[in-house]
């Protein structure tokens, strides 16, 4: 976290824009997620809580065309308009798959197994507002959710 803060502070000293994504999906990037999914291998850590903002690779795409047209400067988020908790998103990507519903194990078995980092995400993260980028970007969604884009990707 330390070296990109140091990153963005030196884009933004320059007079650069800084994008932060969130969590991209979309063609071939939802197999890493949907085989682990269909698999009951990607189980809710503790009350699935944490909080993750998605963004479809094409939505991503034109928000930075939009950016780099623009020379934008400052920070962006480059979000849908729907943060979702892991106990929303996941079980709705099982569905999307046909998979049973994901497991849920609690936070102290998780992290030997995945990790801290993965479980404060699992259990922490905090979702992210993307009405800077749409005000002043002019940026338009394809998809304002990930539930319409995860259907459309895992159909």
């Amino acid at each position: 976290m330390a070296a990109i803060g140091h990153v963005e502070d030196v884009v933004l000293k320059a007079g650069g824009g800084v994008l932060r994504y969130g969590w991209f999906y979309g063609p071939e990037v939802m197999d890493d997620l949907a085989g682990p999914v269909r698999k009951r291998q990607f189980p809710i850590v503790g009350g699935g809580a944490g909080y993750c903002s998605w963004v479809h690779l094409d939505d991503a795409a034109s928000a930075t065309v939009l950016a780099v047209e623009q020379k934008v400067r400052g920070v962006f988020n480059i979000v849908d308009d729907e943060p979702a908790p892991a106990r929303a998103w996941l079980p709705y990507v099982a569905a999307c798959v046909g998979a049973k519903r994901p497991m849920r194990v609690p936070a102290w078995l998780a992290r030997p197994l995945a990790g801290q980092v993965a479980v404060v995400l699992m259990t922490e993260g905090r979702g992210f507002s993307n009405a800077k980028a749409k005000r002043e970007l002019g940026w338009a969604l394809r998809y304002p959710s990930w539930r319409q884009g995860f259907k459309k990707e895992l159909a």
